[in-house]
C-alpha cells in the first residue's frame, strides 16, 4: 500500500468582464507540502473565451497564465513571488482577487502522485 499525502488545490478562473461576476475554469493548481510540489496546469479555450468578451485579446490571459507558471516552477522569471517558499507560492496564488484571472478557495484530498492528481482534476474541472 502506497502512502497518501495531503494536498490542496485550486481551479484557476477567467473574468473576462469582472464587474459582471461571470467566469469559466480554464486550470488547476495544486500544492502538496510533504512532496515539495506545486503545479499548474491550464487552457483557454478560444471560442468559450469570445462567447464571455468578444473584445478581449487571448494573449493578455496567457501571459498572465504563463507568469502563474513561472512562481510555480520557482523560475527565476517568476520574480520575487517566484523566489518565495513553495507553500507561500501556493498562498500567493490562490489568495482571494478581484481581477481577471482569480482562483477559487482551496480544497484538500489525499494523493499518492500529485502530478496525477493534478491532471485527473484538470480533467473534470476544466475540460
Amino acid at each position: 500500500m502506497q502512502d497518501k499525502y495531503t494536498f490542496e488545490y485550486a481551479i484557476i478562473r477567467i473574468v473576462p468582464k469582472v464587474e459582471r461576476e461571470e467566469f469559466f475554469n480554464v486550470g488547476v493548481i495544486l500544492f502538496c507540502k510533504r512532496k515539495k510540489f506545486l503545479g499548474i496546469k491550464y487552457h483557454i479555450d478560444p471560442e468559450k473565451l469570445k462567447v464571455f468578451c468578444s473584445d478581449v485579446d487571448l494573449s493578455v490571459f496567457e501571459d498572465y497564465l504563463k507568469a502563474w507558471e513561472l512562481i510555480c516552477q520557482g523560475s527565476a522569471e517568476g520574480g520575487k513571488i517566484g523566489a518565495m517558499e513553495v507553500s507561500d507560492r501556493f498562498r500567493w496564488l490562490s489568495a482571494c482577487r478581484s481581477t481577471i484571472i482569480q482562483s477559487s478557495k482551496t480544497h484538500p484530498g489525499l494523493t499518492d502522485d500529485p502530478q496525477s492528481t493534478l491532471e485527473e482534476i484538470f480533467q473534470k474541472q476544466v475540460l
